[in-house]
């Protein structure tokens, strides 16, 4: 996996005139595998056109805080929620200036107060510029309010001068970026997650299932990858890739991940159960197709082994954290089974939304522990794994 899949990299370009390397640095955070969305000022635009960036981004050019269309959505706000990583590249000085002093004069500016994204520039101005005590104090600010700062390189520059100021090639900043995602939080840690809709055979032809994509659970897997964990992926049917770093076995059925899981379960120290495991199975699937003869077919179903329940049994648990799908008194049914089955957390997921629900790419859950109730709000499945792991990690790790 590149080190960059999956991720939000919101571009913004400002007044210097290394905006022409804009696109390169579009490409280059593209080619380790990012989205990108770029944000263009009023001053970028004296330097690169907006058709450009949009070319090589293949995304709509945002560059206008009063867009109509845009704000209908909250543009400024969607776009914050949107990004991973904020990515000022080149950043003037009146930008800096305008970010330390926490203005919101335009779009760029008001993204960067709507958004909780790491937020790096990459300033670019003449040397004189550069070194002056004001701009040197605003890099200072932005830096203990945990910026990310690039620092420029020295050589000749469009002005003519010799000195500190000029924009690093496109290479480095994009691998600057992607070194803002490596994470030790989970290194050494053993975790087991299971994903998808588990098939319970009716017949050879038909079977039991639900709408269940494993999109959540294998943001999970991702994420937990990326922070270092050794992650064993025990999955039913799946409508998403495998990620090839994690130990990955298929169990189609409730009765096969039970089995599954019960074989790795002593090796792990975080059980993550996100699979929707069917509640019953057919008693005594057919061996043959059933074919249609009467107007009524009475099947009879026995209870699959609860997984989460059972794991959270054992003497030596892992730690664990459960899903819970519900349609109707969701709060209530989800601290219950927080109670009842004695884990660790419960992930609340409203599935009657369809927005948010089995099959969509964004999520919307409620965090809940005994000592906690976390709201998370809508966002794209990998952002919400995200956050779902940076809370379980403070709270038990």
């Amino acid at each position: 996996m590149k080190p960059l899949t999956n991720k939000h990299i919101l571009l913004g370009v400002s007044g210097s005139i290394s905006a022409y390397k804009a696109p390169d640095i579009i490409r280059r955070l593209q080619d380790l595998g990012a989205q990108v969305r770029v944000v263009l000022t009023a001053g970028g635009s004296k330097f690169i056109t907006e058709l450009s960036l949009q070319a090589i981004s293949k995304n709509k050019v945002f560059d206008n805080l009063w867009d109509k269309e845009a704000e209908l959505s909250m543009g400024h706000i969607e776009l914050g929620k949107w990004a991973d990583l904020i990515l000022i590249a080149p950043a003037s000085a009146n930008v800096i200036a305008n970010i330390a002093s926490g203005k919101a004069c335009d779009l760029l500016t008001s993204i960067i107060l709507a958004s909780d994204a790491k937020l790096m520039l990459a300033p670019a101005m003449n040397q004189q510029m550069y070194k002056s005590s004001a701009l040197q104090d605003n890099l200072t600010c932005l830096n203990e309010r945990q910026a990310v700062i690039i620092k420029p390189d020295s050589g000749s520059q469009a002005c003519g001068d010799i000195g500190l100021g000029r924009l690093p090639e496109s290479n480095l900043i994009a691998n600057q970026v992607a070194k803002q995602f490596k994470s030790t939080q989970l290194t050494g840690k053993n975790i087991l997650i299971t994903l998808g809709a588990t098939i319970e055979p009716i017949d050879p032809v038909r079977f039991i299932s639900n709408h269940s994509s494993g999109k959540m659970g294998m943001a999970l897997v991702d994420c937990c990858i990326e922070m270092g964990a050794k992650v064993t992926c025990v999955y039913a049917n799946i409508s998403v890739p495998l990620n090839q770093k994690a130990r990955n076995i298929q169990a189609l059925s409730g009765a096969q991940m039970h089995q599954a899981v019960f074989d790795e379960i002593d090796q792990q120290t975080i059980f993550i159960a996100v699979a929707a495991v069917s509640d019953y199975a057919l008693k005594n699937p057919a061996k043959q197709k059933i074919k249609k003869s009467a107007d009524n077919l009475i099947l009879a179903l026995t209870r699959n082994q609860d997984i989460l329940a059972d794991v959270c049994k054992l003497n030596n648990k892992p730690l664990c954290i459960g899903f819970s799908a519900e349609t109707q008194n969701a709060l209530e049914n989800a601290k219950n089974k927080l109670k009842n089955k004695a884990c660790d957390a419960i992930i609340l997921n409203d599935v009657a939304n369809a927005e948010i629900g089995f099959n969509s790419d964004e999520n919307e859950v409620i965090f809940i522990s005994k000592n906690q109730q976390q709201n998370i709000a809508k966002n794209s499945k990998i952002k919400i794994a995200e956050k779902i792991l940076k809370i379980f990690i403070k709270e038990f790790l």
